[in-house]
């Protein structure tokens, strides 16, 4: 883990950009350095934390699951965003489980110090409430893609959120995505994604490079 201090680490999370120095030496007191494993349980669906955990390095997935244990993937988070601010906020038990993907560093900070830094810091609140409208909104595209979309649709859809511009400006996925994860995020199975894929290549929508990078064309929009 890096040997920045609290404070210096703090200064790099959105969430605290806006605190004045007194604020961010009050929020880099009160939080810790946790270091997860690559596939480890950072919050379980259904259970309480009293955490709400910031991602300085790494990358983390989001899911739900049924009963039967099928799971959907409802996000993938970054350096930069943070989890569990809904459980502190309403007290209520996680509604998902976040898994990191691989080896994650996060600062954590516990419910007491989380409510008393609130009041205290206006501009950490609003970063806060800004964050859970985006993540409410990213909610009502999915709902209006599995509702309203085909798969193809779905699929492109899911295709262009991974998507960013490469040196040359060319909306590229850097990282191999599975057929098998993609069926989580669009509620679909592997079979059916995986022709997809295929014919979305074949029309040129998409193209897979040598290095296993995936180049989107603009024309995919017309999908998604």
């Amino acid at each position: 883990m890096s040997m920045l201090s609290n404070l210096e680490l703090i200064r790099r999370v959105p969430l605290f950009a806006l605190l004045t120095s007194a604020q961010a030496e009050s929020v880099a007191d009160a939080v810790a350095k946790r270091r997860f494993k690559r596939g480890e349980v950072i919050v379980e669906q259904g259970e309480k934390s009293n955490t709400l955990f910031i991602i300085l390095t790494g990358r983390v997935r989001v899911v739900t699951s049924d009963k039967r244990g099928r799971e959907v993937i409802l996000a993938t988070l970054q350096p930069g965003d943070y989890i569990g601010e809904m459980s502190l906020i309403d007290n209520e038990a996680h509604s998902a489980t976040v898994r990191a993907e691989v080896q994650t560093d996060m600062l954590a900070l516990g419910r007491a110090e989380f409510a008393r830094c609130l009041p205290e810091n206006s501009s950490m609140a609003y970063a806060v409430m800004r964050g859970l409208v985006q993540r409410l909104r990213q909610a009502d595209r999915k709902i209006e893609s599995l509702a309203l979309m085909d798969v193809y649709g779905r699929v492109a859809r899911a295709l262009l959120e991974f998507a960013a511009p490469d040196r040359e400006g060319n909306m590229t996925i850097r990282e191999r995505i599975s057929r098998q994860d993609i069926a989580k995020m669009v509620g679909a199975s592997r079979e059916m994604v995986s022709r997809v894929m295929k014919d979305l290549e074949d029309r040129g929508f998409i193209e897979t490079r040598a290095d296993g990078s995936m180049l989107i064309k603009d024309r995919l929009n017309t999908l998604g």
